[in-house]
């Protein structure tokens, strides 16, 4: 029989209703972890934990925003009640609202900075407390992005809070550290999902200006993601993982 990797482990990753989050999450669970997936969409929660469980096992699905303190605490709650603890947390949602810095409005800014800063903190913080009490250790990722590392016109908001989380994973090391819990992030570069297959021009455009030849896919994403939580990654704390096909060393711009 194949070695499952995640066998015995219980996992939260939000954002998770399709993309690079649902990849993550049906790669865990077909490497035999038990996962509880969020998405704000109840729809696409409802869709992605009914294509997991009948493909892969233990899944099931919280709809809400990941950036509110009583979803986050139901996740764990959840995770807790029906599979008995916590051992992965992948902060995975988040939201880009472009916009000229000029212009940029106060709500939108607000918005931004409370998603994938906010909710990737409190999830964070919440975890910790659930996988310290339990004493066995375990990992936290965050999913920030390449805009983070290279300017991108119009996501100046966006940017700054991909910079942020991936200072609190380099942060966290001297919070968590004592638990057992390590804390990374991954930068990922252009990706086709769901998102940016509509756009007719995507893929030709990041195929011409990425240097491996193509942006990345979901399951590339997954990939590393996986990784760093499992237990080969164990040693490796603090660290940002850019996936991008090598974007970020020539950064051209897709405008």
């Amino acid at each position: 029989m194949p070695v499952k990797t995640f066998d015995q482990q219980v996992a939260i990753v939000t954002g998770a209703g399709q993309g690079i989050g649902f990849e993550i999450c049906r790669q865990l669970a077909l490497q035999g972890a038990s996962v509880v997936l969020n998405d704000l969409d109840e729809s696409l929660v409802d869709k992605a934990v009914t294509q997991i469980s009948n493909e892969a096992g233990n899944c099931c699905g919280l709809a809400g925003d990941s950036a509110k303190m009583p979803v986050i605490q139901q996740m764990i709650a959840i995770a807790v009640s029906r599979f008995g603890k916590l051992d992965i947390v992948i902060a995975n949602a988040g939201i880009t609202l472009f916009g000229d810095f000029l212009t940029y409005l106060p709500e939108s800014f607000y918005r931004v900075m409370e998603v994938n800063m906010g909710g990737s903190f409190f999830l964070a913080q919440q975890a910790a407390l659930q996988i310290k009490q339990q004493g066995t250790g375990g990992s936290i990722l965050f999913t920030s992005s390449v805009t983070g590392h290279q300017a991108h016109k119009n996501l100046a908001a966006y940017s700054m809070t991909k910079a942020a989380v991936e200072m609190l994973a380099r942060n966290l090391v001297v919070e968590l550290s004592d638990f057992k819990i390590n804390v990374n992030a991954i930068a990922p570069g252009a990706t086709l999902t769901e998102r940016t297959v509509d756009d007719p021009g995507y893929e030709k455009t990041w195929s011409e200006i990425t240097p491996m030849g193509r942006p990345a896919r979901a399951m590339d994403i997954a990939n590393a993601a996986l990784f760093l939580v499992s237990p080969a990654a164990r040693h490796i704390t603090g660290q940002s993982l850019i996936i991008d096909g090598g974007w970020t060393s020539v950064s051209p711009s897709p405008y």
